[in-house]
Order: structure tokens, then sequence, then C-alpha cells
């Protein structure tokens, strides 16, 4: 059990690369921490860790030791954990990436609702685009909207969101209604910043365009796409359940209403298939409730 132990200390030390930090997180002194590590070191006979001042590297050995030993340390965990289950509910912190306007809109009442269904479980949220490393970065689940980027993830598909064309009546009086698809190229369409920014994909009763589109906006915010497109800036394709409200108001018109844009999947990302239970309860309680998003 002890080995045990010494492994899952040595996994915690190298996710965050620091002792400093692991100990911090594991409630330990640091010379305690470090002493384990040594420990194991001396038992195995080969050094896992380079040690500097500024950072920590794996040896050769390490990383083969580390890759290994993260798979048993989480199994080891899950089996502890599930057992568990029979007498707790599920507790912890869980740890969150996820797009913030995506969170507002889609995620807000349901993690409240999760939130009072696990009093048990606390949370620690990144409202964040940017691209987390789940293997060095203490984050439980990333969600992601579109195709994950990456193979080496394990992705979980909680919806898909279907989306259309939207712009203030303010611009379509300045600039004129769109009749069909190919007018967008005299417009100015707000552009996400995607692999093709300059290319809108339309579909409608079976058939399916490419328009080249133009603009002298691209951005990688969909709140912000939002926000230009209510100030009269442009033409935005924004998923129906962010426009809702502004189309309600009338601050937003659907443009080609006939016409939808690409469907957009969303995504729950993990790096193993071993889920805590906090982790596994909530990426099915979200797969359950955004069936219909």
């Amino acid at each position: 059990m002890e080995l045990l132990n010494d492994m899952a200390l040595f996994v915690e030390v190298v996710k965050v690369r620091s002792f400093r930090r692991a100990a911090e997180a594991l409630g330990m002194p640091n010379s305690t921490l470090s002493r384990r590590i040594s420990g194991l070191e001396k038992a195995i006979g080969l050094r896992l860790l380079h040690r500097t001042t500024r950072k920590l590297e794996l040896t050769e050995a390490g990383q083969l030791y580390f890759d290994r030993c993260k798979r048993i340390v989480e199994e080891a965990r899950l089996a502890h954990e599930q057992l568990g289950e029979m007498l707790a509910q599920p507790s912890g912190l869980l740890r969150v990436s996820m797009p913030v306007d995506f969170a507002n809109v889609y995620l807000a009442p349901l993690i409240a609702e999760f939130a009072g269904n696990y009093p048990g479980i606390s949370f620690d949220f990144d409202l964040t685009p940017r691209q987390v490393d789940l293997v060095s970065e203490p984050v439980d689940v990333v969600i992601r909207m579109g195709e994950p980027a990456t193979s080496n993830l394990i992705a979980r598909k909680l919806t898909t969101l279907r989306r259309g064309l939207y712009a203030s009546p303010g611009y379509l009086q300045r600039f004129g209604t769109p009749r069909q698809p190919s007018d967008l190229v005299k417009h100015e369409c707000l552009r996400l910043r995607t692999p093709r920014p300059d290319n809108w994909i339309l579909s409608t009763a079976g058939e399916t365009i490419e328009v080249e589109i133009a603009g002298r906006f691209q951005l990688n915010s969909v709140g912000m796409l939002r926000r230009l497109a209510m100030l009269d800036q442009g033409i935005a394709v924004l998923a129906e359940g962010i426009a809702a409200e502004d189309l309600a108001s009338g601050a937003l018109c659907r443009v080609l209403p006939q016409w939808q844009s690409n469907s957009i999947a969303v995504y729950a990302l993990t790096e193993t298939r071993l889920l805590p239970a906090k982790t596994q309860r909530f990426i099915e309680f979200l797969r359950e409730r955004l069936v219909d998003a």
C-alpha cells in the first residue's frame, strides 16, 4: 500500500511539475513529499526526475514510470470511489473548463440544478476558449464546441446546436435584407475564427451550399460576435439558443430564415475513461439535459 501511495504522490508531482504546488494540493509538507519521492527512486534504483531550481523534468525512466503509474493510480482511485458510492454521494472539487458564452446561456441553469443534487461537490470553473492540457493542468473535464482537435482525448458528445444567420434591424435598414445566400457576398459578415473563416455552409430542404463571405471583423468570441451584430456591424452566425432572447426583444432579426448554418457539436473531453464519480455524474447529467438544446 505504501508503494501505491508513493506512486500517487509521484503522479501528482509530475502533473503540476512542482513539488511545492503538489505538496499544497496534497496538504503535506514539501520536505515530506520530496523525501517520499527520493525514497521511491532509491527503491526502484533509477532516477525519475531531474531537479533544478527552475523546473522539474522527467528522465526517460521517469516518463515510462509515469505512464504506467498514472493508469494504476487512476484505477485504484476509481475502484475505491466506486465502493464508497454505496455509502455516500459523490464529493470533492470538480474542475471544468468551458467556453464562456455557451456556459452562460446553456450551462448556468443546469449547473445550478446539478449543484443542488450533489451538495458534496464544489466547483472550480475556467471560462475560456484556450486549449487546456488535461495531462499537465488540474482540470477534470473540458467542454468544447466543434470537433476535437486531437484524438488523444476521450470525447463524449453532449449535444448539437442548431445555428442561423442574424443581424440587427438597424443594419438591415441601412444595407438591405439578403434574399438568397449569394447576396451575402455584398454584406459585412462577422466571421468566427475557424480553419475556413471566409466560407459559410448553409442548408435548406436537403440542399447544402458553401458561400464565400467577407467582412472586416474576425474574432474568437461568440459573445463579441453577438454584440457586434446588435450594434449594426454585420450579419453573424449564432446558435439559436444564444440568439433567442435578442430575437424575442427585437434586437436581432433572423436573416434567410429558410436557411440554416451547419450545426455544431458540443463535446466533453477527458484524459481517460476512468472517471471519478463527480466527473462521471456531471457529464451524464449534461448529456441528459442538453439533448434538446
